[in-house]
């Protein structure tokens, strides 16, 4: 966990303030909303040379050519020319330095003691036969092949309004569509991806176990393949000879779907320890205050989680790649360190076969919020793990089986990696940003985490918490953290809708398929 930031002193007004993470950093980020004009004189005598925009960072001592540039207390790049004291850091004056060496990693050398446990806590849960627990009770339909996705889209239309209303506690029907299915290399290797992917979604636990495919009929991806071992009887084929006609099918579609909805309505919430509970964290919008306020709090809250013996998982392997010294000695053993390296070694191939690199990595948005490169995005990124061993990782659409803090391996990608997160088997979601985005999720509830007060208050009905009171001294990351744990609990149970829910805020499901395409 990152020490609590250094700021300077905040005297009456909006007095000149900066955040220095560690000793040893030669930068520091400006705090104040919309930053700081040239020949600003911060307490300690340090004058800005020029205009430096808030979350940018300011030279806190002369930095010559070539001289590494340090923030949390890591390189994140060198200087390309010389940048006096009081020199705004800007992206085009830093080199981005080459990543950590796959082959010299330490590897379960510091594993962290177990965090004492946390007894007592509990939210209200929806128990499947197979032990899982959700936090939703939806009834989602898949998809063997996107030539479907509109006649369900219309299926599902009259569901909701024909069918739902009979079954009050069905919350709500969602079809799990693609784009994938036919017209592509089905028996590829890294077709495995896709198709585990479809598979793992379809069991994720707040569907209850009510797996139901609408197909078509001559596609690559049989519709049966989707089902779970053992399970016969859930799929609707649109060229089956007995359809006569587009209402038939409807028909189909909907007598399948109220026999599952009908099941799904004996469903109650229980009392489930908080160990119950599958959590994913993502990052979208980042910004230089990421890595200050809401990560941390995030990675607070993962440990809190942990220590109730929840199972959590932190993604987006090319914003973990650059910062992957810091998590292979966290791992509990020498096997889940090689996983680890194992997704960054498979990421660094699959890119340098796209002929990319790590530049692609941050947007454009993120460097305007004050992120210069993919390492410093990444030092920001991992606060969301908190500070508890890592005890699994997981291949892309890999359903999770061990409690603990784990890697889900997905792309940087908001909607690739929510897609990737509910199919490993979250059951709900934290989104930090500081640029802001309207990001969400039919399927798992989205909590979304502000860096920046001013974002909260000018989003403030889409941001469920601020953690940018961790900037300006009104908050510690410890009591954001438990604040955000809280809030967990409520939403699972309930209690709580977070924005996205209330407004219906929803992005597509949107698959990882690194094969061909015929």
């Amino acid at each position: 966990m990152l020490a609590e930031p250094q700021t300077t002193p905040r005297a009456t007004g909006d007095a000149p303030r900066t955040i220095r993470l560690q000793e040893t950093d030669n930068v520091a980020i400006v705090a104040n909303a919309f930053g700081l004009p040239a020949g600003t004189v911060f307490p300690d005598g340090l004058t800005l040379g020029e205009f430096v925009p808030q979350g940018h960072k300011v030279a806190l001592a002369d930095i010559g050519t070539g001289e590494a540039v340090r923030r949390y207390g890591e390189v994140i790049g060198y200087a390309t020319a010389d940048i006096p004291r009081g020199g705004w850091v800007e992206e085009s004056r830093v080199r981005t330095p080459a990543a950590p060496r796959l082959d010299e990693l330490e590897l379960a050398t510091r594993v962290p003691a177990p965090l004492p446990p946390l007894e007592g806590y509990t939210f209200e849960g929806y128990r499947n036969p197979d032990g899982s627990v959700g936090t939703r009770n939806i009834l989602a339909i898949s998809t063997s092949v996107q030539c479907v996705a509109g006649t369900l889209e219309v299926a599902i239309r009259r569901i909701k309004q024909e069918l739902l209303p009979r079954f009050p506690q069905v919350d709500d029907v969602v079809g799990l569509t693609h784009a994938y299915g036919c017209g592509v290399a089905i028996n590829a290797p890294q077709a495995v991806i896709p198709i585990r992917t479809l598979q793992s979604l379809a069991q994720n636990p707040n569907f209850g176990g009510e797996v139901m495919v609408v197909g078509l009929g001559c596609e690559k991806l049989v519709s049966e393949r989707l089902l779970p071992d053992g399970q016969s009887g859930g799929v609707v084929r649109l060229q089956d000879e007995r359809h006569q006609g587009f209402g038939m099918m409807l028909d189909s579609i909907m007598a399948m779907a109220e026999a599952r909805l009908a099941v799904l309505n004996r469903r109650r919430r229980e009392t489930c320890p908080a160990s119950d509970l599958v959590v994913g964290l993502q990052c979208g919008g980042s910004d230089a205050f990421s890595g200050v306020t809401a990560n941390p709090a995030l990675g607070f809250a993962a440990d809190l989680l942990v220590r109730c013996g929840g199972t959590v998982m932190f993604s987006e392997v090319t914003e973990v790649r650059d910062a992957i010294h810091l998590l292979t000695p966290r791992a509990e053993t020498e096997e889940v360190a090689r996983a680890l390296i194992r997704e960054m070694a498979w990421y660094d191939d699959y890119l340098a076969k796209g002929d990319a690199d790590r530049s692609a990595n941050p947007s454009p948005g993120n460097k305007k919020g004050g992120l210069n490169n993919i390492v410093e995005k990444a030092l920001g990124s991992v606060a969301k793990s908190g500070t508890s061993a890592i005890r699994g990782v997981l291949a892309p659409g890999e359903r999770v089986h061990r409690k603990g803090l784990i890697f889900a391996a997905t792309p940087a990608s908001d909607f690739v990696c929510g897609t990737l997160q509910l199919a490993s088997g979250i059951t709900l979601q934290v989104f930090s940003t500081g640029r802001g985005t309207p990001y969400g999720l039919a399927e798992a509830p989205v909590i979304k985490v502000a860096t920046r007060t001013e974002l909260a208050e000018r989003w403030s009905d889409l941001i469920d918490l601020d953690a940018g009171r961790v900037a300006s001294g009104q908050a510690t990351i410890e009591e954001t953290g438990w604040e955000l744990f809280h809030l967990i609990l409520d939403v699972a149970s309930g209690r709580r809708k977070p924005w996205s829910d209330h407004w219906g805020l929803f992005n597509d499901l949107t698959l990882f398929n690194p094969a061909p395409v015929t």
